[in-house]
């Protein structure tokens, strides 16, 4: 067992030089790729999903913001499938990491003002100040507006990074309890050990749930300046 709980977080090296471009690329070698004229069922399946979540995530967009289909379909499966592979044995989840997860969030949220200011400009600026705010409260409310707008990426890369940082420390605490309990008391061992698969199993949940949440509010966030 392990005696450091963050050793399975660190990024793992190959002769010293990091490989976590490798392995963030490597869940797109199992998205199938239609080949033939008739897809095979596991592709249809695929293409349904992704009309799916894309008639979700589309369904309140104007012309403008349907322009982001293709980015915002490639983001939910780029986080959807980094968190799985973390879940695989002897694997490293890049999006446990707040660098990782910031370098996401920025450029989305910045292209989504750089939108707003670019289309709406007036409407970008009064939500800075809600209406019928009197003046002496002015300066305070566009100040926290302010505050309130350049923290939205920081609350959507820790929101990412503290679900499933938490949920994978769990999974490893269970986990080492469950052997230790082998050798001294097989009966509880075997109630940790369900525990641990039935908290696989929420943890399987909650990397799909925490992508669509992740790409869901940069979709409202693009929703509310197009």
């Amino acid at each position: 067992m392990n005696q450091n709980l963050f050793s399975s977080f660190i990024t793992p090296t190959i002769v010293g030089i990091p490989v976590v471009i490798l392995i963030i690329l490597a869940p797109s070698i199992f998205f199938p790729s239609p080949s033939r004229l008739i897809d095979n069922r596991l592709t249809s399946l695929q293409q349904w999903l992704v009309q799916l979540m894309l008639k979700q995530l589309m369904a309140t967009h104007n012309t403008k913001g349907r322009t982001w289909a293709l980015m915002l379909i490639s983001l939910i499966l780029f986080i959807s499938s980094t968190n799985l592979l973390g879940l695989l044995p002897h694997s490293f989840t890049p999006t446990h990491t707040t660098s990782m997860n910031l370098a996401m969030a920025i450029p989305l949220w910045a292209a989504t003002i750089i939108t707003g200011f670019r289309y709406k400009m007036k409407a970008s600026l009064a939500h800075l100040l809600p209406q019928g705010t009197p003046t002496p409260l002015i300066p305070m409310l566009i100040i926290i507006e302010t505050i309130s707008l350049l923290i939205q990426p920081m609350a959507l890369a820790v929101r990412l990074t503290a679900n499933i940082t938490a949920g994978h420390l769990l999974m490893h605490l269970i986990g080492g309890t469950t052997l230790a309990l082998t050798s001294i008391n097989p009966n509880i061992s075997l109630i940790t050990f369900i525990i641990l698969v039935l908290l696989t199993v929420l943890e399987l949940a909650v990397a799909l749930i925490q992508a669509y949440v992740f790409t869901l509010l940069v979709s409202l966030y693009l929703h509310d300046n197009t």
